[in-house]
């Protein structure tokens, strides 16, 4: 009896090792009839041509390329200020929870958006991809259906979402087409986050982590990216990018038997795209959600744009070429406006002024550091006097310390404005928004000082001196801006650089507020500085939780 048990026994042992072993080999080794299905496409990054495709369209498992989408979502909060690099993540349960791979995150453990970005990018980690959704979404539900909402606005019509990170869902599926067209509206609409995707390593806070994706990065001559993904039933996928020659290619395979066999189907992908592509390809950017065909770039991106981030700031210097390529003479005033003007002027004016009060409004909030500004500006004598050219806003009183007008100052000096102040290009119907720039009272008594919000403690209040209305030039160094960001009307752009001027008019005084049309929206920027000016204004904006950016050659 105790024979034909220990029998049985072993019997038993036997079949479940063998079946261990054969569960084994079909997870390490997906192919014949359990491999995952086939595609592949390349095209032209720059005009869009498609120069192969092979069952492109068929919807599949897309694994870890989801986190390209989930990176997407999170650069458009980014560029909408809506959260910053430093902005920091509470991990939740569910985050914390996600399979391999992972960075290893803890449920209540706090971390900067930065890192997560690097290791969901770099490392494809699990953990952080779902940290970011649960962060921006609120929760995993929500924020899959903004991903496929995101994924129909850029014309990815067989995708739908269901996670930020890829792993196997019901329902989570996308095409080899759709992934090609997220990786180019990557690398067009956020080309100053895109050399992201060809690091090889970084630092993600918790650890170090290397690339999933450097293999071919390292292999393949002009590869800059884009993501790496495998799950069991996706099989080896990877979305690609490479330059060479001018030349631009997007390719994505899904369904590889394995890395190497994956890595080298690319390369042969590149190559015949290639070879295929026209050396002079019209240039035909996508148009990014919610921007209209005036706004889209009529020239490539910069690729060598680094992730704009700095240690204690989401600031970077961006060096463009600010020289005029034409100087146009101004058109003559005239010498005196008629009646109808004097009424159109007027209104323009009222206009202008409820602009003004509700920027005041916005910017003298309460629980923030604006608030502190207003409370020194309640102390201190209201600035009145006006420019012919502009509107004085914020002065600066005779001890250092800057003073805000109240509201009924600003709206008396308001209906006090001659009519005959205004310069014709300011007048309803012309192209030219109103203009408004800071300008000095001729004296001021010093306000009553309660806290030193603006003085550098180290040298102490600025000795009285008499203060005088100068014109911005951007001659000699002052040919540095500092831009707050970007708006959907240059109404909104111009209300922003108020609001700016008035809760940091300390170190933006001597700058000329200036919008500027991308294909973006209108970008609002305060040009005319120096260097040192430009960092500095623009730090002390980012301790406010105000993105910015210096530029400047």
């Amino acid at each position: 009896m105790a024979s034909l048990t220990g029998q049985f026994a072993r019997n038993f042992a036997y079949r479940l090792v063998a079946a261990l072993c054969m569960a084994l080999a079909l997870l390490l080794a997906p192919t014949g009839v359990f491999a995952a299905p086939h595609a592949a496409i390349v095209i032209d990054a720059r005009s869009g041509e498609v120069l192969f495709e092979e069952n492109a369209d068929a919807r599949l498992h897309p694994a870890s390329l989801t986190k390209m989408m989930t990176l997407y979502i999170t650069f458009q909060e980014l560029e909408k200020g809506t959260i910053t690099l430093d902005s920091l993540v509470t991990v939740t349960k569910h985050a914390a929870s996600q399979a391999p791979s992972r960075l290893g995150l803890k449920p209540g453990q706090k971390i900067a958006v930065r890192y997560l970005i690097r290791a969901a990018a770099i490392k494809s980690a699990n953990d952080a991809a779902a940290a970011l959704g649960d962060f921006i979404g609120g929760n995993q539900e929500d924020f899959a259906r903004r991903m496929t909402r995101t994924a129909k606005a850029l014309g990815m019509t067989n995708t739908t979402f269901k996670n930020a990170n890829g792993l196997t869902m019901p329902g989570h599926l996308s095409s080899a087409r759709d992934m090609t067209t997220l990786g180019r509206h990557l690398f067009y609409d956020f080309p100053q986050y895109y050399n992201i995707f060809s690091r090889r390593s970084s630092d993600a806070g918790l650890a170090t982590v290397n690339s999933t994706n450097r293999k071919f990065l390292d292999a393949y001559k002009g590869a800059d990216g884009i993501k790496t993904g495998y799950t069991v039933a996706a099989g080896f996928n990877l979305t690609a990018s490479a330059e060479r020659d001018g030349k631009r290619l997007i390719a994505t395979i899904f369904g590889a038997n394995s890395t190497a066999g994956r890595n080298a189907e690319m390369a042969k992908l590149l190559d015949r795209g290639f070879q295929k592509a026209r050396r002079n390809a019209p240039l035909n950017p996508p148009v990014a959600p919610g921007a209209t065909d005036a706004m889209v770039a009529e020239a490539a991106p910069d690729t060598d744009s680094a992730l704009p981030e700095v240690e204690g700031g989401a600031g970077k210097t961006l060096r463009v070429t600010m020289a005029m390529a034409s100087s146009p003479r101004p058109q003559a005033r005239p010498a005196a406006l008629s009646p109808e003007t004097v009424t159109a002027a007027a209104q323009a004016v009222d206009g202008m002024q409820d602009g003004i009060l509700g920027a005041l409004a916005e910017a003298t909030g309460t629980d923030t550091l604006t608030a502190q500004a207003t409370e020194v500006a309640d102390a201190a004598v209201p600035a009145a006097a006006l420019a012919v050219d502009g509107v004085e806003l914020a002065s600066a009183s005779t001890d250092g310390s800057d003073a805000l007008p109240s509201e009924e100052a600003l709206a008396e000096a308001m209906a006090n404005l001659p009519a005959d102040a205004l310069p014709a290009d300011t007048l309803p119907g012309t192209a030219q928004p109103l203009p408004f720039q800071i300008a000095s009272a001729a004296s001021m008594a010093p306000p009553k000082r309660r806290v030193p919000i603006y003085d550098d403690a180290a040298n102490g209040p600025a000795p009285a001196e008499q203060q005088e209305v100068v014109s911005f030039s951007t001659s000699g160094d002052r040919h540095w801006a500092v831009t707050v960001g970007s708006y959907n009307s240059s109404y909104e752009a111009e209300k922003a650089l108020l609001k700016m001027q008035l809760v940091e008019s300390a170190t933006l005084s001597a700058s000329r507020p200036k919008v500027m049309q991308t294909k973006k929206g209108f970008e609002a920027t305060f040009v005319g500085l120096t260097q040192d000016q430009a960092d500095l204004a623009c730090r002390r904006l980012q301790a406010r939780s105000v993105t910015c950016f210096t530029i400047g050659e």
